[in-house]
């Protein structure tokens, strides 16, 4: 389907001069396997070439360009002695300094008597101008052939910044224009240039400048990057909306029940969420809705009367979680409520086995089941429901879109409703998730205690220790989290079993529990038993606590060295206290030497509770990738963009990206045509794939 015009563009590296099958591979690995990726290689930064001054007058230090005439060679039959060249001008002498120096390459490179222009840095020593290794010798008459300003490329192992350098500019050569697919009114108010233009100023920079996200050319290109995304994104979209589901409006009773059995009343946003959700529910049309919402904000109850609504009308939901305790824990929190309603609710994990997993299953196929709640056990090949009709993700950036898909392929145009408890920062959710509709919750439930944070340096850890004893007195949970399982002799940081054993011998074992992911599943229930309902008080764990465990009694957690945590990680963690009505306090223990990322993140924490502000603040730091985790979240690599740096940018695609669509759906139109190379060139075949395909 790609245009003829771009078949050199993603011909192998292999077809550019000087590129032979071993470089192409080191190529391939750093760029990507096709002429075109070298073009998204950017430069990271430029040598200027332009200072060129005479000997005399050059300034130690400096990359300078001077004109010599070659006096003489000064071999060195010691090898840790190094090759030198004596050169001079009118004003002075110059010595060139070549370490293991060949002989014979450095006489024909540098024929006595001759006239070079020597370019590199220079340094004095021994009151004497000399350069070692100098980036360029060029004969007088090919001075046209030296960059006054070089582009630097990000280089790997066993490639030179010549080889990526002509590399690139020989795929310049090959980029064909094309007619204008930005909107001419827009492009104006930008003061952009054209899209080759741009590509060919960013390759040839005329400063440093010219390569900062804010200027116009690296704008240009960014921007051309986010409209091919979201282009391909509002395509899908459409194409997903396109696909026939099934109308679902309950009577209203099971849910009627469910919030009549609810200990508190349902908040504002949940009532708008929950809106959106029956809305899209009673549409011939699939539902795709990601509910993004903070830690305890109340997703958990969206879901079930969701999946009540989806009962009364006679058919079955599944309910996914990321790991065996949170799908076991959702189905503790959700069955009384179910049983208040006459919903009949089961669960299924990894761990099931035997008869009983068999009896359950026959259960579900018989539709003797109405909600099933699990991990990713619920899409394997054996498990049958009778009629699947809402499948619920929760902690949807946990599964790659194959487990996400392979539950949907369990009934006929299943209805997805994802959520996540993992605040998105507003660009990354365009970025990532532009081909769903988006309900946020934002408000806590009534009655929560805001979670007092305090910064507290290592060197008081005794003093932590001897005043969790005063709160044990009076009845406390304290939940203490480490970085690590076990002692490691490459990190100096606390292990849970070390930290488990000193406070054991502290406070007693009776009053010490730890969970962490390397035990086994029954010795992790027993743990969590041991500090929800036993004497235990402080619970030692890893981050297999980050997400959904819920004790409303636990109102203190300590983070032993807080920070290696990133930001959103110390907020899940943070999350699992100040669930029930009582003052909680989160401690984050760090250690003295700090980077200055570092430093930010612990004062964010201690700012604000705001997972929303907390998520736009860990893309500041962190990048894109990072925030969301790239391969699981299906959030695409941008080689351009830099959606914190772009954000502005990324609303304008978004925007141009839905106007086109609901204007010119097929992109049949002048316009429409012209951004399909835009797709073809950043590989959004599929979306124009769909296009034909409907």
């Amino acid at each position: 389907m790609r245009p003829e015009k771009l078949f050199p563009l993603f011909s192998p590296l292999e077809t550019l001069t000087g590129i032979g099958p071993r470089i192409a591979v080191l190529l391939g690995k750093l760029t990507g396997p096709h002429v075109i990726d070298l073009l998204w290689h950017l430069p990271r930064e430029i040598i200027d070439r332009s200072y060129m001054p005479t000997i005399e007058k050059c300034i130690s230090g400096k990359v300078a360009t001077i004109k010599v005439q070659v006096m003489g060679h000064e071999p060195s039959s010691d090898r840790r002695r190094p090759y030198k060249v004596i050169c001079k001008d009118d004003t002075g002498f110059l010595t060139l300094v070549f370490f293991k120096g060949n002989k014979k390459y450095l006489e024909a490179q540098l024929p006595i008597g001759e006239t070079r222009l020597i370019s590199g840095k220079t340094e004095r020593y021994q009151n004497r101008l000399q350069m070692s290794h100098p980036d360029f010798i060029v004969p007088e008459d090919q001075a046209d052939s030296l960059p006054k300003i070089e582009p630097i490329y990000p280089l790997a192992a066993g490639l030179t910044a010549k080889t990526v350098f002509k590399a690139t500019h020989q795929a310049l050569e090959k980029t064909p224009d094309f007619e204008e697919w930005q909107d001419e009114a827009y492009l104006k108010k930008q003061g952009w240039p054209s899209w080759k233009e741009a590509l060919l100023q960013v390759h040839n920079p005329s400063s440093s400048v010219s390569l900062l996200p804010e200027h116009p050319i690296r704008q240009r290109l960014a921007f051309d990057e986010l409209l091919a995304n979201q282009l391909a994104l509002s395509i899908m979209r459409a194409k997903a909306k396109r696909q026939k589901g099934f109308p679902f409006k309950g009577d209203g009773n099971l849910r009627k029940s469910i919030i009549n059995a609810l200990p508190f009343q349902l908040t504002k946003s949940q009532e708008t969420t929950l809106n959106e959700i029956y809305e899209d529910m009673a549409t011939n049309s699939r539902m795709l809705r990601l509910v993004q919402g903070d830690v305890g904000s109340g997703k958990t109850v969206v879901a079930l009367l969701a999946m009540a609504n989806i009962v009364e009308c006679g058919k079955q939901a599944a309910l996914m979680a990321p790991t065996d305790i949170l799908a076991r824990q959702h189905f503790e929190s959700l069955e009384p409520l179910a049983t208040e309603a006459g919903i009949k609710l089961a669960v299924l994990t990894g761990r099931d086995k035997g008869k009983p997993r068999k009896a359950l299953l026959e259960r579900l196929k018989a539709g003797e089941i109405d909600i099933l709640i699990g991990t990713h056990a619920l899409f394997q090949d054996d498990v049958i429901y009778k009629d699947l009709a809402l499948a619920v993700i929760d902690e949807q950036h946990r599964f790659g879109v194959h487990q996400r898909l392979g539950l949907a392929s369990k009934g006929a145009a299943v209805d997805m409703l994802v959520m996540t408890a993992t605040p998105i920062p507003r660009t990354l959710m365009m970025s990532a998730y532009g081909d769903l509709d988006v309900s946020r919750l934002i408000d806590k439930p009534p009655g929560r205690q805001p979670i007092q944070t305090i910064v507290v340096s290592q060197d008081r850890l005794s003093e932590v220790i001897n005043s969790l004893g005063r709160k044990i007195k009076d009845g406390a949970k304290i939940y203490w989290v480490c970085p690590l399982v076990e002692e490691s002799e490459l990190l100096d940081l606390p292990a849970a079993e070390d930290r488990y054993r000193d406070l054991s011998a502290h406070f007693g074992e009776e009053r010490v529990a730890i969970v962490h992911g390397q035990m086994k599943a029954k010795d992790k229930d027993a743990a969590m038993l041991s500090f929800v309902e036993g004497d235990c008080n402080i619970l030692v764990a890893t981050t297999v606590i980050e997400v959904g465990v819920n004790v409303p009694e636990a109102t203190i957690m300590v983070i032993d060295h807080a920070q290696h945590f990133g930001l959103a990680q110390l907020h899940q963690l943070r999350g699992r206290i100040g669930r029930g009505d009582k003052a909680s306090t989160c401690i984050l223990l760090r250690s003295n030497k700090l980077t200055e990322t570092a430093k930010q993140r612990l004062s964010v924490m201690s700012e604000t509770e705001d997972g929303f502000i907390i998520a736009e603040k860990d893309l500041e730091l962190r990048g894109a990738g990072e925030v969301l985790g790239t391969r699981q979240s299906g959030l695409p690599e941008m080689k351009l963009a830099d959606i914190a740096e772009h954000a502005d940018l990324m609303q304008a695609a978004y925007d141009d990206a839905r106007i086109v669509i609901s204007r010119d759906p097929e992109l049949t139109s002048d316009r429409g045509k012209k951004l399909r190379n835009l797709l073809y060139l950043f590989e959004r075949d599929q979306a124009v794939g769909n296009l034909r395909s409907g």
